[in-house]
């Protein structure tokens, strides 16, 4: 068998899968978030945290709920990491310096899990699971709260009430994430990924010489990291590793788990606001773009254009072996579309066409299908634009789901859509004229005054800010520089958007439903979603194109 007929077999494998899910997960969560009733295991945690979890909450309460939950994850992440040194089962490794202490508890906190040091070599078992594995959990369901209470500000009529945050991230923990995560696991497992507490072992290698490696806790680390759309690594290597991915069954098992929620919670919001169509429209519009991503992706990986790569026969360089080209593409593009960040394969090493496809898929805003709860509720704010860009084309006050989108919620939308880019542009800006930045890149005479070196720092700050955590690769981004501003660009880039959304979301609440007419944009219908990917692609293109221009375009032409 060919490598692209094997690369189109699982596309196609993966998508069956998909589509097999979407219907029941979609109606389940749907279920989940709109059920009148606590379990009794969800009425303990309520006890214990001393929330009311009966209470309505317009968007200024939510807000504070998210943002003072995230802020007290953060403190105890950083200090669970500065304790490290005298703590049990830390394998013998030092407390986290500051800078790094900080990075790391802001990006897992942010759901983005960037991660500047390797974690079989400074994080030790408690650390990992009791602080690390927590907020995938945690952080994940947070994403997922909001998406829900934008749907409701949709849903809801005169109320401003948005639901209660901490019902939402209880809820979205205790019945969606951990039963999924538990099932996912023992697959795991069973297809031989590492489940222990075990300490560090010297171990042989296959070409002679021995090597030091520890267990731990891996399988139950690895599928919460990709189904919450997380993507910190518990090695260094990340799913390229054989401990947390052990076989080409995996890798598409993880996809898989990458995927799924983002693209049910489409049929989540269908159900919620009362027609399923809309959802399918939303749906529609992911399932575009990330299948035409994933195509360019494959063609420019097998293509492998260039003498080097010519001669070599395949793109194979920074790819394993027992994974190859067609299944680290469809890889790479379902966690660069995604908030995951997670890697199979080595990024710096892909095709210059093949780093900007990755880089353009997070600078879209991670939206197709994007990260658990954020792709969606980005989506929408997308889809808020095109309505106002369809009203101004026909000369009538734009509307979607019955509520009229108007000078303040266009306002809160350019907000939404403005954060990002300012926080990514302006970092690189300022990286590529502090000498101390530059000297990060790896190689810095051959390729950091050049374009790769600068799609290194782009890579970097879009991945922070967008939340994703990968990283191109050749950077040193453990520097007090990089750890600091990478830091902030994640905390910046995960929840000033989400005061936008909690705003809009509070507006559409209090109004009144306006009722459907001739004229009435059908936003149900494929016309819409044509032009939602179109926004979508022209406002990304005019942001972002001049940054892609110097860094991996410039690298292919050259």
């Amino acid at each position: 068998m060919s490598p692209v007929l094997a690369g189109v077999l699982q596309l196609t494998a993966l998508v069956a899968a998909l589509a097999l899910a979407y219907r029941p997960l979609g109606d389940f969560m749907a279920a989940v978030y709109s059920s009148p009733k606590h379990l009794r295991v969800e009425k303990v945690i309520y006890r214990c945290i001393g929330a009311n979890a009966d209470v309505q909450m317009r968007w200024p309460a939510y807000l504070r709920s998210v943002l003072a939950f995230s802020a007290v994850g953060v403190l105890f992440l950083y200090l669970l990491q500065r304790l490290q040194g005298g703590m049990p089962l830390s394998l013998g490794f030092a407390s986290i310096s500051p800078d790094q202490a900080f990075n790391t508890a802001a990006s897992f906190v942010a759901n983005t899990n960037w991660q500047s040091y390797s974690g079989e070599q400074a994080m030790g078992h408690v650390v990992q699971t009791a602080g690390l594995a927590v907020q995938n959990f945690v952080s994940a369901a947070t994403g997922m709260a909001v998406a829900i209470a934008l749907v409701r500000g949709f849903a809801r009529t005169r109320t401003g009430d948005l639901g209660n945050f901490w019902a939402d991230l209880v809820r979205g923990t205790v019945r969606v994430l951990v039963p999924i995560a538990v099932i996912g696991a023992v697959v795991l497992v069973a297809c031989g990924a590492l489940q222990n507490f075990s300490g560090i072992h010297e171990v042989g290698q296959f070409m002679g010489g021995s090597q030091q490696t520890n267990g731990g806790a891996v399988a139950s680390q690895e599928v919460i990291k990709e189904l919450g759309t997380n993507g910190g690594g518990y090695f260094n290597a990340n799913s390229a590793h054989p401990f947390e991915n052990p076989n080409a069954f995996t890798n598409l098992f993880e996809i898989f788990l990458i995927l799924v929620i983002p693209f049910a919670m489409t049929r989540t919001f269908g159900k919620l606001v009362g027609n399923v169509k809309q959802g399918y429209a939303v749906l529609a519009t992911m399932g575009v773009i990330w299948l035409g991503f994933t195509a360019l992706m494959m063609w420019t990986e097998f293509a492998h254009g260039g003498p080097a790569l010519q001669a070599a026969g395949a793109a194979m360089e920074g790819k394993e072996t027992r994974l190859g080209v067609g299944s680290s593409a469809i890889f790479s593009v379902a966690t660069t579309l995604t908030s995951t960040g997670a890697v199979d394969s080595f990024h710096s090493s892909f095709t210059a066409f093949g780093g900007g496809i990755q880089l353009l898929g997070m600078m879209l805003g991670e939206i197709a299908p994007g990260g658990v709860g954020s792709g969606l509720y980005g989506m929408l704010v997308m889809a808020i634009i095109a309505v106002f860009i369809a009203g101004l084309m026909v000369g009538r006050t734009p509307e979607y789901l019955g509520k009229k989108i108007g000078t303040r919620q266009i306002k809160l939308a350019a907000c939404y859509i403005l954060i990002t880019p300012t926080l990514v542009l302006g970092f690189t800006a300022a990286s590529m004229v502090l000498p101390d930045a530059l000297g990060s890149m790896l190689n810095t005479k051959a390729l950091g005054a050049g374009s790769h070196g600068f799609s290194e720092v782009l890579y970097a700050f879009t991945s922070g800010a967008n939340n994703n955590g990968s990283s191109f690769g050749g950077l040193n981004a453990n520097t007090p520089w990089y750890n600091t501003t990478i830091g902030l660009a994640m905390l910046l880039g995960r929840f000033l958007p989400m005061v936008f959304v909690l705003a809009l979301a509070g507006s559409l609440a209090e109004q009144q439903p306006v009722p459907e007419t001739a004229g009435t944009l059908r936003t149900e219908k494929p016309l819409f979603a044509g032009l939602l990917v179109g926004t979508i692609l022209i406002i990304t293109g005019l942001t972002y194109f001049p940054a892609l221009a110097l860094g991996p375009l410039a690298e292919g032409l050259s």
